[in-house]
């Protein structure tokens, strides 16, 4: 069945091709935006049709609601997928599609507001009975107010800002003293950033699990959950890696996780595809957010279920009904997801754009790359800085391990500097063998102090393949500072 004849994606990169890829599979028509730093890229090249949207800076071209509609309705398109990231989580433009006749490919714009809102969203989900963490109830009003609840419900405490995300306005508090500083300077960044100053208070918790899963529903109420994925390896509150299913889940743990997931669902009108988090910690879970959209990490579930979630994705926004129910699902093996950024992790993760000199991905069983790079390209410094998904499946977690790290050794990106060799060595990271995560890995196992000693070593390197382009060196160069860093923590 043929959903939509013509569909825009309203994205770049990686993100824009999968979705292409899923609608040329289904015989629809794809039409490219790009901006002036994006004229060359692979996306562009890709689609049947790409149209110039703006200038290098996202509210010139990527946020530009009215002139993406322009050019939807300028060349026929009926149907719009977000990606993520940009325009994907805004209720706005999800309204303006509708209002202007064109289909969004995501849930209906009032769940999306409902959920934008940490403070209403996390009300909702109290009422729902979902278990949330304790803190104040609405935002911040009372300095003295939230003094009170914090010394009730303990230190430390995390001051949150109730819109946006990424981390941007969280800040951890160990005592009272700090809290009114905290609050004051909590507020200024979401002004800044969101533009709303609303910051609530609620429970840190020390070493939580980042769990979420993965939800599809229907427009006519079928519901069903794509079981759970980690997400707790992060850096600055963003993820770096994701596996599927997590390696703490029992059968019963995801009994009631899940039936949290689908409440959550229900309670906000949601249909399409979403991803429900938690944080857990100690045999207990939280609803912590909605993200209203397709994941980064959605790949993973895709290996362990056998479901294409963006072609769920356009057959839901066509009216169609889910095809399979609860029970026809099952997790086959185990999967994980590298995010591959052009960064670099001894400087602070430091974005690190330019040209990609020499590329070649890795392959094989059990190996996808989703990427929107190719050797030649020039990476623009005005987006995110990930440039692929790495992903590796296999029939258990250890095999998945294995074969990631296989392959992290093949993928070669030379030009620029990446997190490949730290994703290689949290592979060979013990705590991460066992499923020994949490939020703090990163600090907690003390890899990046770790690849700092080799800061020198690692530069020195990459100026000497950069200047060679011999990929075998490369490979041996990986090795050998990875081999150097296993002997330094075994030491």
């Amino acid at each position: 069945m043929k959903f939509f004849e013509k569909l825009l994606i309203a994205n770049r990169g990686e993100i824009a091709i999968r979705v292409m890829r899923a609608c040329r599979e289904l015989d629809i028509d794809t039409v490219a935006i790009y901006s002036d730093a994006d004229k060359n890229a692979l996306h562009v090249r890709y689609a049947d049709e790409a149209f110039y949207v703006g200038e290098a800076h996202p509210s010139k071209s990527y946020l530009n609601m009215e002139r993406i509609i322009d050019i939807a309705k300028k060349c026929g398109a009926e149907a719009v997928h977000p990606g993520y990231g940009f325009l994907a989580e805004n209720y706005r433009f999800a309204k303006l599609c509708q209002d202007e006749g064109v289909t969004f490919v995501g849930p209906r714009w009032k769940s999306i507001k409902a959920m934008g809102s940490k403070i209403g969203s996390k009300q909702m989900m109290k009422d729902a009975g979902v278990p949330v963490l304790p803190g104040t109830d609405g935002g911040i009003t009372d300095i003295e107010e939230a003094k009170k609840i914090a010394a009730d419900i303990g230190y430390p405490v995390i001051v949150k800002a109730s819109a946006g995300g990424g981390g941007i306005g969280m800040q951890i508090v160990h005592d009272e003293k700090s809290l009114e500083e905290a609050i004051s300077g909590s507020q200024r960044i979401a002004k800044s950033a969101f533009g709303d100053a609303t910051v609530f208070v609620e429970k840190y918790l020390i070493k939580p699990r980042h769990i979420e899963f993965q939800v599809l529903v229907d427009e006519h109420k079928n519901a069903v959950h794509l079981y759970d994925r980690e997400c707790s390896i992060q850096r600055r509150h963003q993820k770096l890696i994701e596996e599927a299913p997590s390696p703490i889940m029992t059968d019963e743990l995801r009994e009631r996780m899940s039936a949290s997931a689908l409440k959550v669902a229900e309670a906000s009108d949601y249909t399409n595809a979403g991803s429900v988090e938690f944080l857990y910690s100690q045999g207990n879970y939280y609803f912590m957010e909605m993200n209203t959209r397709l994941q980064v990490e959605h790949t993973i579930t895709e290996f362990i279920t056998g479901i294409d979630l963006v072609k769920q994705q356009i057959a839901i926004a066509a009216g169609e009904s889910l095809q399979f129910e609860q029970k026809d699902l099952s997790i086959r093996g185990h999967a994980i997801e590298c995010r591959i950024n052009a960064e670099d992790p001894l400087n602070n993760f430091a974005a690190d754009p330019g040209k990609i000199l020499r590329y070649r991905s890795p392959g094989g069983p059990g190996i996808r790359v989703d990427s929107g790079i190719h050797m030649g390209y020039t990476i623009p410094p005005n987006y995110d800085s990930m440039i692929a998904k790495l992903c590796a499946w296999d029939s258990t977690r250890h095999d998945a391990i294995q074969r990631m790290r296989r392959a992290i050794s093949e993928y070669i990106v030379l030009g620029i500097k990446t997190t490949l060799p730290l994703h290689y060595a949290i592979m060979n990271n013990q705590q991460f063998i066992d499923g020994n995560t949490h939020t703090h890995f990163l600090q907690e196992e003390h890899i990046l102090k770790t690849l700092e000693r080799y800061k020198r070593d690692e530069e020195t390197r990459m100026q000497t393949l950069a200047g060679s382009f011999d990929q075998g060196k490369k490979v041996a160069a990986i090795t050998a500072a990875v081999n150097t860093y296993i002997q330094q923590k075994k030491s």
